[in-house]
């Protein structure tokens, strides 16, 4: 049961700043087993294929190859496209497709979306389990997890939107508000912890990770707001600098080379924010319906949270400033899902690159997991509005769009087409600047003249990041590589650098060799902006490192103090010559 007295700040500050231990197995064997069901389908329906299922399952693919091959870090995707390449992995994050491709290692393919599906779903669960142990005691702060673990929203992206790194992504939004909590709490320690969440959110997901900062900084401002003091607002400050650092190993070639690539196609119609705003209707019939879909399943969210704000007032008045703190959140992103909202997609900083407004039903879910649970005590009441959430997705399941599946065979074929180097169809906004992909041929040769013209060439090296053959021409002549022309590219032929260009609407990389025998090495090189990134990444590791080592240290100091103190008192209460009355104050 919830406790019926307030706890002071005193109590708060104890409990945000010492995590509340999980009682391994039985809660995280209980979140992992919900997490299971929630995948269970996927024995006898087929793998969900959800938007960007395809976009995920070839990058992990390619990244699995690449690690066989030694590049430990991959940054070009050479199998996109069908062949020419994207700079896709410069600019999307690493989380998820480090887990995917690790999971390939292990698994059989046609297992690993159901494995990090299930991973990504735990997650989320032992998350909110640590957040909500702070305030509720086990059976309702599991209950918290289980219902955040398998949210309806969660569900549509496992199922509809395939967006695997958004999912992953969930796992940090209730560690977030338990940073955001510590922030009343003096040193260093308060911004250490956030600084890490939030370079963990830019090393997942980048709208996630927008989403997040720009949480961080009204819950941020809210706290202080409420405590009348500036510090957890100067705090968060120096954790978002602190956490940009950590990340900028990944976070300052993806800025600095977005010149480099068609970062436009990120807002094309159909994934601006104007055209996924709730019951929106565009022309395209497709879109309207999942649009449809998307509407109804928040909804009933929106309506669930209404009702769970209400209900839990009387708790959120006695758990301040956490229940002030949740109930804002949640009221907020509920807001920006509407169209009234657009002023501020539009003229807030980078806002729009969140591009979905429905994705910050991510951040509405864990804090209706929060409210659902202090409002309704009943174990009837929270099966009921389970129940509900439930059906909501069963009706537009069968009702407006079922699933898309795929089959064993469906990945096995796009195995089969990685592993035979036809490649797939990449993604327009990493392709470089001013690239029509489609005009690119599917027949063009490795190495051609002009307008195709074939050559006598031979392979002596044709991998991701370094393309080596040898031709040989009567005459000088340009040679047209089928290779996506990228700034990072660097060319020497007998040697020597040379100057390359590009074709006007494919973008091909065009290399010139004299007459005679040349050979011709390509290399995706280090730029300046991945040597910088990672230096600032060590360095703002080196300072998080000695930080937490300084704050270890003086803990150690002042436990050791007051163990000498605590020593004292007792040697003295057990001298005879001690007066009783100083024993008893002692």
């Amino acid at each position: 049961m919830l406790s019926a007295e307030p706890r002071s700040d005193t109590a708060i500050s104890k409990l945000t700043s010492t995590f509340t231990p999980l009682r391994f197995p039985t809660s995280h064997l209980v979140l992992a087993a919900v997490s299971f069901l929630a995948v269970l389908p996927f024995v006898w329906m087929g793998i969900p294929s959800g938007h960007d299922f395809e976009f995920h399952m070839f990058s992990w693919m390619e990244v699995a190859s690449q690690w066989r091959q030694g590049i430990v870090y991959p940054r070009w995707a050479a199998l996109a496209h069908w062949g020419y390449g994207e700079a896709r992995f410069v600019f999307y994050p690493p989380a998820s497709w480090t887990l995917g491709a690790a999971l390939g290692f292990v698994l059989p393919w046609k297992l690993v979306p159901a494995a990090y599906c299930w991973i990504a779903l735990s997650l989320a669960g032992f998350s909110m389990y640590r957040l909500a142990r702070q305030w509720l005691p086990v059976p309702d702060a599991l209950f918290a997890a289980a219902f955040y673990a398998v949210n309806p929203y969660h569900l549509v992206i496992v199922y509809w939107r395939g967006a695997f790194a958004e999912l992953l992504a969930a796992s940090l939004l209730p560690l977030l508000l338990i940073a955001i909590l510590k922030l009343r709490e003096p040193g260093a320690s308060p911004a250490l912890v956030l600084a890490l969440v939030l370079a963990a959110a830019w090393l997942v997901n980048a709208p996630a990770a927008l989403m997040i900062h720009y949480s961080a900084a009204g819950l941020a401002l809210l706290l202080s707001l409420h405590d009348r003091s500036w510090k957890p607002l100067l705090r968060g400050t120096v954790a978002v600098i602190l956490g940009a650092g950590l990340a900028s190993f990944y976070l300052l070639p993806a800025i600095y080379e977005e010149r480099w690539i068609n970062i436009g196609e990120v807002l094309a119609a159909g994934v601006r924010p104007q055209d996924n705003f709730l019951f929106t209707i565009t022309t395209d019939a497709d879109h309207n319906r999942f649009n449809f879909l998307i509407s109804s399943v928040a909804l009933a969210e929106i309506f669930a949270l209404a009702a769970a704000v209400w209900f839990s007032r009387a708790e959120r008045r006695r758990h301040r400033p956490f229940g002030l703190l949740v109930a804002a959140w949640g009221a907020a992103t509920a807001l920006l899902l509407f169209s009234l909202s657009q002023p501020l997609w539009q003229y807030l900083p980078k806002f729009r690159y969140v591009q979905l407004p429905f994705r910050w039903l991510l951040c509405l879910n864990a804090m209706l997991a929060l409210l659902i649970t202090l409002a309704f005590r009943r174990r009837a009441a929270r099966i009921l509005g389970s129940a509900a959430m439930l059906a909501a997705i069963l009706f537009v399941a069968y009702r407006i769009q079922p699933p898309w599946w795929d089959t064993a065979a469906d990945i096995q074929e796009m195995h089969d087409a990685m592993s035979d180097g036809t490649g797939n169809e990449g993604i327009d906004e990493y392709v470089p600047a001013g690239t029509d992909p489609y005009e690119a041929s599917k027949d063009l040769p490795l190495v051609s003249g002009s307008g195709g013209q074939k050559l006598h060439f031979q392979v002596s090296r044709w991998a991701p990041e370094d393309r080596q053959f040898v031709v040989e021409t009567s005459a000088p002549i340009v040679l047209t590589v089928r290779l996506f022309d990228y700034p990072a590219w660097r060319t020497t032929v007998r040697g020597l650098p040379v100057a390359t260009g590009r074709t006007d609407e494919s973008g091909l990389l065009l290399v010139p060799v004299p007459a005679g025998r040349s050979e011709v090495q390509i290399h995706f090189s280090r730029t300046w902006d991945r040597t910088l990134g990672g230096i600032m990444s060590l360095v703002s590791l080196s300072i998080s490192f000695g930080t937490w080592l300084l704050i270890h240290y003086q803990r150690s100091v002042i436990l050791s103090g007051a163990s000498t103190s605590r020593s004292e008192v007792d040697a003295e209460s057990k001298d005879p010559y001690f007066p009783n009355e100083r024993r008893k104050e002692s």
